[in-house]
């Protein structure tokens, strides 16, 4: 009996993949390369993922449909190539080489409004035109959930170049993720160190963020692990401390800025964002009153010759806005939305200035002696 490609080809077309049901010829599986000496028959398999759990029952099937469709002189048994398809492998250098600016805001202390500031941010620059991406980097209190009305959502995973991402929430333009997305958001998260910083780093690594104009990362308050796991998993374009006017934050914000300006770390500081600047009421928006003091963030980036981005209000709004899961930065009309604007601007002001005078910054890299 003669043997020919189509022969082949159609006997095959009784194969089905069980991951989806279709038949491996219209899957593409079968690569063009038949081969067909005498009754010796030969060619490749071709797998999306390695190490696929239904390779070698496939090949059977395959050895099987030729013996019984084809003919049973065939010679097919242990003449089946399997191939899988290249992964994209992720530079250690550079995980996100679609994103162009990276901004990490942070506070030297808890309470000074630092997710409020990132959240609002990433909306104004959306708003502004921007590709923007907000990663709830604050593991042990993730806060975006519930700041964009989204503590229901459970993003889900998606193929791209044969690796399995997560896919980012969107909400007002911009791509949302957090480790509040993956736990109960009644629990607390009791971690230990080095899995948070493996979690933090596969919401990095493992997602699609695709291309981005700005990546905000809402880092925890403080000086941690995680911070360590940012400046080495990432080379950080710029970071933005957030404090309030009164001397005990200002002095953890100096400490902050400390951290990024520090020899090792040597992450630029875009500047100081003075969150709750002053109080003023709905019912007298003319008024000020500076009850956490007044000009403190001002002043120590004078002394410490960093720009001040913006001095950002309190009003009742804030804090209903934040609740209801609509940032205040999505309301035209309020005094503190065009506030974030202006902060926005500035931050797209100093990223430039920044870009144009100074080397790309590289991850940190630790050396083990």
């Amino acid at each position: 009996m003669a043997f020919y490609p189509q022969l082949i080809i159609d006997a095959l077309k009784h194969v089905r993949y069980p991951g989806t049901g279709e038949d491996i010829v219209s899957a593409g599986m079968v690569e063009d390369n038949i081969r067909i000496d005498g009754n010796k028959i030969s060619f490749s398999l071709v797998f999306e993922k390695q190490n696929d759990p239904f390779a070698k029952s496939l090949v059977k099937a395959c050895e099987q449909a030729v013996l019984t469709y084809a003919g049973e002189e065939a010679e097919i048994k242990g003449n089946i190539d399997v191939r899988f398809k290249a992964v994209a492998k992720v530079d250690p250098e550079n995980p996100l080489p679609l994103v162009k600016n990276i901004i990490a805001v942070s506070s030297g202390k808890g309470g000074v409004g630092k997710s409020t500031v990132s959240a609002n941010l990433a909306v104004a620059l959306a708003k502004a035109g921007y590709k923007v991406g907000l990663l709830d980097a604050d593991i042990f209190g993730p806060s975006v959930p519930k700041m964009f009305g989204m503590e229901d959502a459970r993003p889900v995973l998606e193929e791209v170049d044969g690796r399995d991402l997560i896919r980012p929430e969107e909400r007002y333009g911009v791509k949302l993720l957090s480790i509040g997305f993956f736990v109960n958001p009644k629990d607390a998260v009791l971690w230990r160190g080095g899995m948070a910083s493996n979690a933090l780093k596969q919401l990095i690594t493992d997602a699609n963020w695709g291309e981005l104009d700005y990546f905000v990362l809402d880092l925890p308050p403080g000086t941690s692990d995680i911070h360590l796991t940012l400046v080495q998993t990432l080379g950080i374009t710029g970071a933005i401390v957030v404090s309030t006017p009164q001397q005990v934050a200002l002095a953890d914000a100096r400490k902050g800025i400390s951290m990024f300006m520090g020899e090792k770390v040597n992450v630029p500081v875009l500047g100081l964002v003075e969150n709750m600047a002053w109080f003023t009421p709905a019912e007298l928006p003319e008024n000020k009153y500076y009850i956490f003091g007044k000009e403190g963030c001002k002043r120590l980036a004078e002394e410490l010759n960093v720009p001040l981005l913006g001095q950002i209000p309190i009003v009742q709004s804030i804090c209903e806005s934040g609740d209801s899961g609509e940032p205040i930065a999505c309301k035209d009309d309020s005094v503190v939305a065009q506030a974030f604007a202006a902060l926005a601007e500035q931050v797209v002001k100093q990223t430039e200035l920044r870009n144009s005078t100074k080397e790309k910054t590289k991850r940190v890299v630790v050396t083990k002696k």
